[in-house]
């Protein structure tokens, strides 16, 4: 059978549950950060942010935490094959906290969870033979019914010629040694585990774990003697990971030294979280050693990939990309709190977003105040009205990828709740219509603290006008705010759309745009997309394409607002924006409901004849646009 995946990862699948604050005891952490979690999910996730085709191997609940880890998963591009929904379990959860730098408080909620309910009948034999690899983890040896399921994974595994790895991944509790508090224990003397992992370590190529795990593979507390014991029953490279001191591998007879194995550079970072280092420690390890890399390499990878980890909030969250990893090994350390260096911390979000929006036709129903001075608007009329367009801009995506809408709360809360989870892309505005200097609605707040409440999947959305002929005083204050929104947008896992019209407030020629984007990367602000008003000429998108991508190689892209244009006026700007591949589409409004508005506001028309003319307006464009783009394109594709 062709090897269509590099590996599948078998075992533990959770929902963990970080406490937000950091520095306290988990009984007074006041809010949770919800990340996936389990080992095998870690690195299933880890792998594939480094370019590996990984699985996953589980079971999980048939309820919301179930499908969020099954969601997370094919985001991060895992598939999601050997995934088993399990109808009578939940999902596995785990409750975690940062209280300093060696005290990290967890309560493992899995009694009678859906990952311990693995059998060998979810073992596909296809699925199994399709991959270079199989990984486990030790806590599935646990239990007979995981064990036989695990112990059957891997016999097709070599059956089929594919390579073997186990995480010794020792957790005491889950072997029942301890109890529910005592979570964070590593390490418990314990015969019996020692034996049951010794009775499967030769199905191993590859066997990883720290110290404390080689000591109850080998059942000692002696190192070098734990490790021999361990060559005596497994024939695997033992990697043996030595906290700060890195990590070694052996390939042969164990030495008398822990030096004398072969080694990868450490990196002098600042230990923030050590939850999950682990797990992303063995994704770079199986990076190299999947790629064929020698041991230094294979080992560079997963302490990079380690130091990275310790360095932030989360488990698989805090993973590098492949770009990020090899940004981080060519750059190195320049303060030893990673989480804390602006580049870097710009480099693994901006690699990590999840989505894939390469054309944006986005329906721009976020007006308030032009809505709002329509004869006949009522704050009730008006939200009924925005359920309206949401139905014409679900009537044009018909569930394709590429759509999308902007929609504010304020007016538009129903619309845009009913827009959750429908597969459209999510714009929200945070500013107050028309302010200058920019002031944002109340529910924001002053502080920003308001994004602490928006779902994940709402971009964030900030009209600003700004103009670089403002007054000092003027261009400071808005400066100020709008780094205030986007670094909120960022600590709350919030994505930014800056849109900025400078021609509302002055004069425009071919670098005025250009010279505002510049001005905000200066201040540090990173959008993940811009929204830009129609440039007058090629020159004109030309230098504020420039502007953004000398600045932020990895930017989403642009979006081209409407102004209230007629069709004919748009088409023009479409030909023009789509010559640039940065620009990848619109983000229009009243084009396409403004005369609507207005007559049904009025009672002239019914829904029905509301939806169905914003329908072929939002098709319309959207065809200009696609046809534009096609066009642009084309001379490239012909030749």
């Amino acid at each position: 059978m062709t090897k269509t995946l590099d590996l599948i990862t078998v075992g533990r699948s959770s929902v963990d549950l970080y406490g937000a604050q950091v520095g306290g005891r988990l009984e007074d952490m006041a809010s949770f950060e919800k990340y996936i979690g389990g080992s095998p999910t870690n690195m299933a996730a880890g792998t594939a942010r480094l370019g590996l085709k990984s699985a996953l191997l589980t079971r999980v609940g048939d309820e919301h935490m179930g499908r969020f880890i099954r969601e997370q998963l094919a985001a991060e591009g895992v598939n999601t094959q050997g995934v088993i929904t399990d109808p009578e379990r939940l999902t596995a959860l785990v409750l975690l906290g940062i209280r300093d730098e060696e005290q990290f408080p967890l309560i493992f909620y899995r009694e009678n969870c859906a990952d311990m309910a693995l059998s060998e009948g979810d073992v596909d034999e296809d699925f199994i033979a399709s991959s270079r690899s199989v990984v486990a983890t030790g806590t599935h040896l646990s239990n007979p019914r995981t064990e036989a399921a695990v112990l059957k994974a891997l016999e097709l595994a070599r059956k089929h010629g594919a390579q073997t790895a186990l995480d010794i991944d020792y957790r005491p509790n889950l072997w029942g040694l301890s109890g529910h508090g005592d979570g964070e224990n590593r390490f418990i003397a314990s015969d019996a585990v020692t034996q049951k992992l010794q009775s499967t370590l030769h199905l191993f190529d590859l066997i990883v774990g720290t110290e404390e795990e080689f000591h109850i593979a080998g059942g000692s507390t002696n190192t070098i003697e734990a490790l021999r014991a361990v060559r005596k029953v497994s024939s695997a490279t033992l990697v043996c990971k030595r906290g700060a001191d890195g990590a070694v591998a052996f390939t042969g007879d164990i030495p008398d030294s822990l030096d004398d194995g072969e080694s990868g550079p450490g990196f002098p970072i600042e230990v923030f979280n050590v939850l999950g280092a682990g797990d992303g420690f063995m994704s770079g390890l199986l990076k190299g050693w999947l790629d064929g890399e020698d041991w230094p390499t294979a080992l560079t990878y997963a302490n990079a990939c380690g130091a990275l980890a310790v360095s932030r909030h989360g488990c698989a969250p805090a993973y590098p990309s492949w770009t990020e990893l090899q940004f981080f090994l060519e750059r190195g350390v320049l303060r030893p709190d990673l989480r804390n260096d602006e580049i870097l911390e710009q480099v693994h979000w901006a690699t990590n977003r999840k989505g894939d929006w390469p054309t944006m036709r986005v329906f721009a129903f976020d007006h308030r105040m032009q809505l709002e001075e329509m004869d006949g608007a009522t704050p009730e009329k008006i939200g009924a009205f925005k359920e309206l367009c949401l139905d014409a801009c679900q009537q044009v995506a018909q569930g394709r990828n590429g759509y999308g809408l902007l929609c504010d709360r304020r007016l538009g809360r129903d619309a845009l709740y009913k827009a959750a989870g429908t597969g459209l892309w999510i714009g929200r505005p945070v500013e107050l219509p028309g302010s200058r200097p920019l002031e944002f609605e109340p529910e924001i707040g002053p502080d920003c603290g308001g994004l602490s409440e928006w779902p994940l999947e709402h971009v964030v959305k900030c009209l600003c006008f700004y103009h670089p002929d403002d007054t000092e005083k003027e261009r400071k204050m808005q400066e100020a705010r709008v780094k205030r929104l986007y670094a909120a947008a960022r600590r709350n896992r919030l994505e930014f759309l800056f849109e900025v019209i400078p021609s509302k407030v002055g004069p425009v020629d071919d670098m005025t745009t250009a010279t505002i984007i510049r001005r905000f990367y200066e201040i540090g602000v990173y959008p993940d997309w811009w929204k830009l008003e129609p440039m007058k000429t090629d020159a004109g998108w030309s230098n504020a394409v420039n502007a953004i991508e000398e600045n932020d190689p990895h930017t989403r892209g642009i979006v081209v607002l409407g102004l209230d244009a007629p069709q004919e006026e748009l088409a023009a700007s479409f030909k023009s924006a789509a010559k640039f591949d940065l620009v990848k589409g619109f983000a229009v409004g009243r084009t396409i409901f403004g005369e609507v508005a207005r007559q049904w506001l009025t009672d002239k028309i019914d829904d029905e004849t509301a939806v169905a003319e914003m329908a072929q307006r939002y098709s319309q464009l959207c065809e200009i646009w696609d046809t534009s783009s096609a066009e642009a394109k084309w001379p490239a594709n012909k030749g």
